[in-house]
Formats: C-alpha cells, structure tokens, sequence
C-alpha cells in the first residue's frame, strides 16, 4: 500500500515542483497552440491526462515482460492503443470540439510528457505509484493549459469559457470585459502564448525562490549556536 508521504511527493512533483509546462516545459506544441481559451486547454489536458494515467499504470504492470532493448517501440504501442480509445470517444461525444483539437489529440501518443513519464516512472515504479503520477502530471498540466488559456482568452477577446457549449450543451461563454472591449490580437496567436508563458515560467521561479528564501529563515539556529558554544 503506498504511504502517504510518497502519494504527497506525488502529487507535489506533479502539480508544481515538476509542472510539465512550467518547470519541465514540455509539450511546448500543443501549449501554444492549443491554449486559444479556457476550454480547449482544459479539455486536451483532460484527454493526456487519461491517457497518462492508463498507460502509466499498464507499462507498470508489463514491465517485468518487456525486455530492456525494445522498450521505446512497446511504450510507444501501448500508449498509441489508448490514444486511439480516446480519439474515438472525442469524436464521438464532443465532435465540434474533436474538429477544432485536429491532429493534437493523435499527437498525444509522441507527447514527451508522456513517454517521459513512462520511461522515467511507471517503467520502475510499482502500478499504484505510477497511476498517480500520471494522474498529477495530467493535473498539473490542465491547470497550466487552463490558466494560461483563460489570460489568453481575456485579453484576446473579454470572454471566458468560449466553446463551452460544445462540451456542455445550452452553456454560455461569460462576457467578462464590456462588449465594446476592441480585443487584442497578439494574446490569441502563438507568440503571445509564448511571452504570456514565459511571464508565468518567471511568476513560478519567483514564487519557488521566494518560498526557499522563507524556508531557510525558518530554520533552527541551535547546530550553529552550540558549535559556538564548543569553540
């Protein structure tokens, strides 16, 4: 049974110290591409997260039958049987939002967040382990993708969950901003994905050196204290 302390390194590496997007900075395409608005970056995530998860904990459970020297080509099959599964169920139950995902939903299956964390974890790590990190990879991925896709979406055009309707029916988008918000061009296209994300790669450096700066007080000075002592 995994201890709790193990589940909490867990989810902390997956949500923050080892955030995909903004410690690790991987899966830059479907990032920026993707990151148009809140709900496309929700759901892409909610589809790697899956995926994640899955095959996280089947590469955990084969890994003493896969030998050593064909393990990418295996990882790569396993992964893209379930990329597959959830490929159709996209098209099947959220097609408009499938059309505008395109090929990204297909890509998942050579994301390197996912075989990064085939390779690195659930190829050594016992399936409970192994599920849970994918499952908080996934995590901190969606809530990366849907920040950045909601400041996106704001400063683009004042709305926020625009799409949402293609994932639950008769739903709004909310008109945040006043309607005769001009709207700015560069937050929708890529490149200003790309400096909004480095803005937050640079919000969560601060924010990690800040916390180091606070631990580091708080420390006891009594070692250093009774060595003076001694002297």
């Amino acid at each position: 049974m995994m201890r709790r302390e193990t589940f909490r390194v867990i989810a902390w590496n997956g949500i923050w110290k080892q955030n995909t997007s903004f410690a690790q900075i991987l899966g830059l395409c479907p990032l920026l591409a993707i990151s148009t608005n809140m709900v496309n970056g929700v759901m892409l995530s909610l589809a790697t997260l899956i995926v994640m998860a899955l095959s996280n904990i089947s590469v955990s459970l084969l890994r003493r039958w896969i030998p050593h020297e064909i393990r990418i080509p295996v990882f790569i099959l396993i992964v893209a049987a379930l990329v597959t599964v959830v490929d159709l169920l996209f098209n099947a139950f959220f097609h408009e939002l499938y059309v505008i995902l395109g090929i990204f939903i297909p890509l998942i299956t050579t994301n390197c967040i996912v075989l990064a964390r085939v390779e690195a974890f659930a190829g050594k790590n016992p399936p409970v382990e192994s599920m849970f990190d994918g499952v908080f990879m996934g995590v901190g991925m969606l809530w990366s993708l849907a920040l950045l896709g909601t400041l996106r979406e704001l400063i683009s055009d004042g709305t926020l969950l625009s799409g949402i309707d293609m994932v639950i029916p008769g739903a709004r988008a909310l008109q945040i901003l006043p309607a005769e918000y001009p709207g700015f061009l560069l937050a929708a296209l890529p490149p200003g994905a790309f400096i909004m994300l480095g803005c937050l790669i640079a919000g969560k450096n601060w924010l990690d050196i800040r916390a180091a700066a606070r631990q580091k007080k708080s420390r006891p000075a009594a070692p250093l204290a009774a060595s003076a002592e001694n002297a």
